[in-house]
């Protein structure tokens, strides 16, 4: 359970290097300079992010320049965000690039699909605010991004336009319909009480319910303009989400679907999209000033572009066609140096990705014992510890698991009606509780028959009230193991309603 957890809240973080895997700091698109200026914000919990700016070197006297903020995956960085600087800056359109908390090279534990992340874009704002060249702000995220930025842009209304890539309209629904895709080894009548167990260890680990990320509640109070995007064959978030948000949505929207999948290149017909979205919502001010030399193959190289005479030819594939080719052919440059970062499940967590070798890693660490899974959840101060012994596979075992947990609440419910028959002082406890209820069941049976043989010699012995169980004969019940078992482990509970002869069954009701 522990790597389901993870899944969610400690993703791996994204390896890369800023000299090397980031844009250069100084390079020329379309016969301008343009720059990358580093510099690290801190957010409201103290944690250090990293972040990269992309501006012209020469900016318009007296106009300042719209700011697009790219907000990366679950699994990404700011290095992810140079695509998007690749095609906003020749529309005079600066970009602003980070890593989250938690994410990258930024400090932070853990990740948390936009709880947290949207305060992380509350400080970026609220810097870029402070630049006297600033104008606009827009705000463009892709899955994990892009929830981040739907639930800062219902805070923060100045926001003048987003572009929303793969949301997610609510996390619980995300995770039961990952269970169904991924095929994880969970029973479907088991996959809610899972959820549940993450539910509390998330909130005890990253301080934040899975429950509150609902962004359709979020999309029913919020008016920023907004373009979705949503590849049709992505099977990890599902077209229908953004569809949901969508329909929700209160303010002025757009979508846009296309082929491929999550982790996908989005097509060129998408990236125009975005760059009229943006050009439309930001105005900004139009390219004039000087264009520097730009021969189809000539290059200037970094800090040398006061006269035609410092030209050399560029020294890599990216450099040239940022230099001289088109946006589509610099974007496809830019994926081809470091692509996008990627989305996955870990192979260790589904059925395809060998259950087995994972097993028995953990049991070689000491970390789990054989066909056994363990929960942890808060309890006050102390972690309670529950387990599953023989996690079904199919129909047949889950019906067989669901037998043995109706035997043992029925064993428990038979104890329990005893004990609200005994004084307190005659209550036992512990792993003799159901043996001496028996004892004490058939010393009354005893008493009963006698009395009554005594004041009417032909009356029948009659079954004590106190025992509300259909069948009370314990040699049923007693197949399921000792009373020690059936309270360290998740029951079913039965119970008697009072306004039908019908049982009830409430799941995952563990009775102590």
């Amino acid at each position: 359970m522990e790597q389901f957890v993870n899944f969610i809240i400690r993703p791996p973080r994204a390896e890369y290097d800023p000299e090397h895997d980031l844009l250069e700091k100084d390079f020329m698109m379309k016969g301008r300079w343009y720059q990358r200026k580093d510099l690290e914000v801190k957010n409201s919990r103290g944690d250090v992010l990293q972040c990269s700016h992309y501006m012209p070197v020469e900016l318009p006297e007296g106009k300042p320049l719209p700011c697009v903020i790219y907000c990366h995956g679950n699994s990404g960085c700011r290095a992810d965000g140079s695509e998007a600087a690749v095609v906003l800056l020749p529309s005079n359109i600066t970009v602003f690039t980070l890593d989250f908390s938690g994410s990258g090279l930024s400090g932070g534990e853990h990740v948390t699909l936009g709880w947290n992340e949207k305060d992380d874009l509350k400080a970026v704002v609220e810097y870029l605010r402070q630049d006297g060249n600033i104008s606009l702000i827009g705000l463009w995220g892709r899955s994990m991004g892009a929830v981040t930025s739907l639930m800062y842009g219902a805070e923060d209304p100045s926001i003048a336009g987003m572009v929303l890539d793969s949301p997610f309209s609510d996390l619980v629904d995300l995770m039961m319909e990952l269970v169904d895709t991924y095929k994880f080894p969970l029973p479907k009548f088991t996959v809610k009480f899972a959820i549940q167990f993450m539910r509390r260890s998330i909130q005890k680990k990253a301080k934040f319910d899975i429950m509150d990320l609902n962004t359709i509640k979020v999309a029913k109070s919020s008016f920023v303009p907004v373009l979705f995007g949503h590849a049709l064959n992505d099977d990890f978030i599902r077209p229908h989400h953004s569809d949901r948000i969508y329909e929700a949505y209160v303010g002025d929207k757009n979508i846009v679907k296309f082929e491929g999948d999550h982790n996908s290149p989005r097509p060129q017909f998408y990236i125009d999209s975005v760059n009229i979205f943006f050009h439309n919502v930001l105005q900004p001010p139009e390219v004039v000033g000087p264009t520097f030399y730009d021969p189809l193959d000539d290059y200037f190289a970094r800090g040398s572009w006061s006269s035609i005479d410092d030209t050399t030819i560029p020294q890599s594939s990216l450099e040239k066609s940022l230099a001289s080719s088109s946006i589509s052919d610099a974007v496809n440059e830019v994926r081809t140096k470091r692509p996008m970062s990627r989305t996955d499940v870990p192979s260790n967590v589904t059925s395809n990705g060998s259950p087995s070798e994972t097993k028995e890693k953990e049991n070689h660490d000491g970390s789990s014992s054989p066909d056994m899974i363990s929960f942890d959840m808060s309890n006050g101060d102390q972690d309670v510890e529950y387990h599953v012994e023989d996690i079904p596979s199919n129909a047949e075992e889950e019906e067989r698991m669901l037998m043995r947990a109706v035997m043992a609440s029925l064993k428990d419910l038979e104890v329990q009606s005893l004990e609200n028959k005994e004084t307190p002082e005659k209550r036992v406890h512990g792993n003799n509780a159901f043996q001496t209820a028996q004892q004490s069941l058939l010393s009354r049976e005893v008493s009963t028959s006698t009395q009554a043989n005594q004041s009417e010699s032909n009356a029948p012995s009659e079954t004590p009230a106190s025992l509300d169980v259909p069948g009370s004969s314990s040699e049923k019940v007693s197949e399921t193991g000792d009373m020690s078992a059936a309270v360290a482990k998740p029951t079913v509970t039965v119970e008697r309603s009072s306004s039908s002869s019908k049982w009830d069954f409430n799941f995952f009701k563990n009775s102590k």
